[in-house]
């Protein structure tokens, strides 16, 4: 019963990754574009995407041809953008943004790809201005740090 049992679970899992492929899509140039996993047609765990000059553009996860977990973003000369969270193919949790220095210029919480919860803005790695939002929209704004940390109890806020 247990040699039977192996075998069908051995079966079915060949049987799935015999649908599961890597598959690479190329520029005209003969840079790589895209590459990744598809599994029936679909979309599947960790894809890399290029700009035509050949240099990173984005990277992260998909199951079923939508974006989750944790995702990174980049300039064409390869500084870091953006990164952070999806569910489900929308933006959720803290995201960051970057300057042109690599610095943070500020950081969101969102929820459906809306602003909700704190959003932080940086200059020179000071903050210099917050805000709360609900489903998008902005229901309160802070200009100096110490009224923003003291109405919101952040005491490890930096």
């Amino acid at each position: 019963m247990k040699h039977l049992i192996f075998t069908l679970l051995f079966l079915s899992s060949v049987a799935i990754s015999a649908q599961k492929e890597y598959v690479k899509e190329f520029y005209p140039n003969g840079n790589i574009k895209q590459e990744g996993w598809v599994l029936k047609d679909l979309k599947t765990n960790h894809w890399k995407f290029y700009y035509e000059n050949g240099n990173l553009k984005k990277q992260g996860n998909f199951v079923g041809n939508l974006e989750t977990k944790y995702w990174y973003f980049y300039t064409q000369n390869l500084t870091k953008e953006k990164e952070g969270f999806y569910k489900s193919g929308k933006k959720t949790n803290w995201w960051l943004f970057y300057n042109s220095k690599g610095q943070i210029h500020y950081k969101c919480q969102l929820e459906n790809n809306k602003k909700n919860g704190y959003c932080l803005v940086y200059q020179n790695t000071k903050l210099i201005k917050a805000s709360k939002y609900e489903e998008g929209k902005k229901i309160k704004e802070w200009r100096d740090f110490y009224s923003f940390k003291r109405e919101n109890n952040l005491s490890d806020l930096r």
